[in-house]
């Protein structure tokens, strides 16, 4: 079902970060070597590179798409303290040799930042065509393309001091009217007494201010990667942090705690993995947000379900050449602070391999 690709045949060094648009059929791929790296999969499930391009003068530290409505968008962000949006043109047909050429034009610099630029996300589509940046000297910035049609023009709409450093942003997908836009934000501070290192931030429509609302106190270790998940049929949110191990968050709105005065969530830690027994430095729902990937120093990217109990498990383990390990480290339940992991859940599910899938799409998703 899964099949190794080696970027690294194409790449000159250090790969940052990888990006899939919103229909997982093609790739964005960023490293120190400042190029920024397009993938298109043929239909054989095989990624060709199409598109290749030196984006800034320093190390670029992570990519991400637009949504598809907006057209073929991308951001970068990068040591040299900028963060770049870039649109694909493919080439009029004047010259036979020009005939579907591709190629990227970076549409704007955003050059605000006198810090490092450490992560770039564009905000969910219902609230228009935003993009958040945050640095290395502690600051959120919100930009906004007024004219979707001309990205060359963003205006710095919000601008927050986190006075910590940060590391990595994310932004709730959730489309409920009922939750105010949100943004979840890591520092990767090595200052321990600075306490907790996951911040929520809420957008107030009174104020037309972004207020922190919470701050996740229990994680006090460098954070290196957020993300939200999507949060259909749920009244909760859920969200993951890639640090010293894995943590599963769920954030659950308190509708009274307004007039109390009492905090705007309740916070528990659905679930805390050690497995990797090394730094954690990325982590990914899929679309649904029912699994989560994580990838670590041990060279695996794993892979967390939960059960209809809230119970979360390991249910595949994929190491760097493509291999798939599934053994006793998938008996091993997450295990809530405070309680022994001792007693080992048996498995109520057996994995067996039926044959090899040549595309993706055969695959039948759940």
């Amino acid at each position: 079902m899964f099949e190794a690709h080696n970027l690294y045949a194409e790449h000159k060094d250090l790969i940052h970060d990888i990006a899939y648009d919103y229909y997982g059929q093609r790739m964005a791929t960023c490293s120190s070597d400042q190029f920024v790296k397009v993938w298109d999969e043929n239909e054989q499930g095989a990624w060709n590179l199409s598109s290749s391009w030196k984006a800034h003068s320093g190390s670029v530290w992570k990519v991400t798409w637009a949504h598809p409505e907006f057209g073929q968008v991308l951001a970068t962000c990068s040591f040299d303290r900028t963060a770049s949006v870039w649109e694909e043109i493919v080439g009029r047909s004047s010259g036979p040799n020009e005939r579907g050429m591709r190629h990227w034009i970076r549409r704007t610099n955003l050059v605000d930042s006198r810090t490092s630029v450490t992560d770039v996300k564009f905000g969910p589509k219902t609230l228009g065509l935003l993009l958040a940046t945050c640095s290395a000297d502690g600051v959120i910035r919100i930009y906004e393309a007024p004219d979707v049609m001309n990205l060359s023009q963003w205006t710095l709409q919000h601008d927050v001091n986190c006075k910590l450093a940060c590391s990595c942003i994310s932004w709730n997908p959730s489309m409920s009217r009922l939750h105010p836009p949100m943004i979840a934000v890591g520092s990767d501070d090595t200052n321990a007494a600075a306490g907790g290192k996951v911040f929520i931030y809420e957008y107030s429509d009174n104020s037309r201010r972004w207020t922190r609302t919470e701050t996740i106190s229990n994680v006090v270790e460098p954070v290196h990667d957020i993300a939200f998940s999507s949060n259909l049929g749920r009244n909760y949110h859920t969200l993951a942090i890639a640090t010293k191990d894995v943590r599963i968050v769920t954030l659950k709105p308190m509708h009274d705690s307004a007039q109390n005065g009492l905090s705007r969530f309740e916070i528990t830690t659905g679930a805390q993995f050690d497995d990797h027994y090394c730094t954690v430095w990325r982590v990914c729902w899929n679309t649904m947000g029912t699994i989560l990937a994580s990838s670590g120093d041990d060279g695996c990217v794993r892979l967390w379900k939960d059960n209809y109990i809230n119970n979360w498990k390991c249910v595949a383990v994929l190491k760097g050449d493509g291999t798939s390990s599934l053994g006793n480290e998938l008996s091993q339940s997450a295990t809530p602070p405070g309680q022994s992991n001792n007693t080992q859940l048996p498995l109520s599910t057996r994995y067996y391999k039926l044959g090899s899938i040549s595309h993706p799409n055969q695959v039948p998703w759940h």
